[in-house]
């Protein structure tokens, strides 16, 4: 099991490229779920230093807070209602530009204003989401989902 972080510099490409072997590397053979939630977190706040990074997961017909990095946040959320239960009723991946442009968004922070949110899926039902929030706008785009969609591969519910 790695402890150590290795932040690297560069191109979005190549952040991604040199984090996620050490993502796998904290939480192979780790099977504590939260355990694993909180290093991934740890380490996508480390190196991209993004405001907030953090899992809800799925609980009954809510979104429960998980693991984060960042401010105090938003606690439950419903199916269907901001940003990650629209993620989650859809089960796919959304990529808001200006949260202040999303219908029904909540604002867990007046300081946020992109988002992108990634759906943890495990046999075609969706568990929780990835939810990492930015202070400048059109922050995320598709290097981001497809990065973020292999780190949330690795986990296991």
């Amino acid at each position: 099991m790695a402890e150590d972080l290795t932040i690297i510099r560069g191109s979005k490409e190549e952040q991604y490229l040199a984090l996620i072997p050490q993502i796998k590397a904290l939480i192979e053979g780790e099977t504590d779920l939260v355990a694993n939630l909180a290093n991934i977190t740890g380490a996508l706040k480390e190196q991209f230093g993004w405001f907030w990074v953090g899992f809800y997961l799925v609980k009954g017909e809510q979104l429960v807070l998980g693991p984060f990095q960042g401010p105090v946040a938003c606690t439950r959320i419903n199916k269907g209602r901001g940003v990650c239960g629209t993620s989650w009723a859809k089960a796919e991946t959304l990529i808001v530009p200006d949260v202040e442009k999303f219908p029904g968004h909540i604002a867990c922070s007046s300081l946020s204003r992109s988002e992108i949110v990634v759906p943890l899926i495990n046999n075609g039902t969706v568990w929780g989401v990835l939810d990492v929030d930015s202070e400048l706008p059109d922050q995320f785009d598709e290097t981001d989902k497809t990065h973020l969609e292999k780190i949330v591969s690795l986990i296991h519910n």
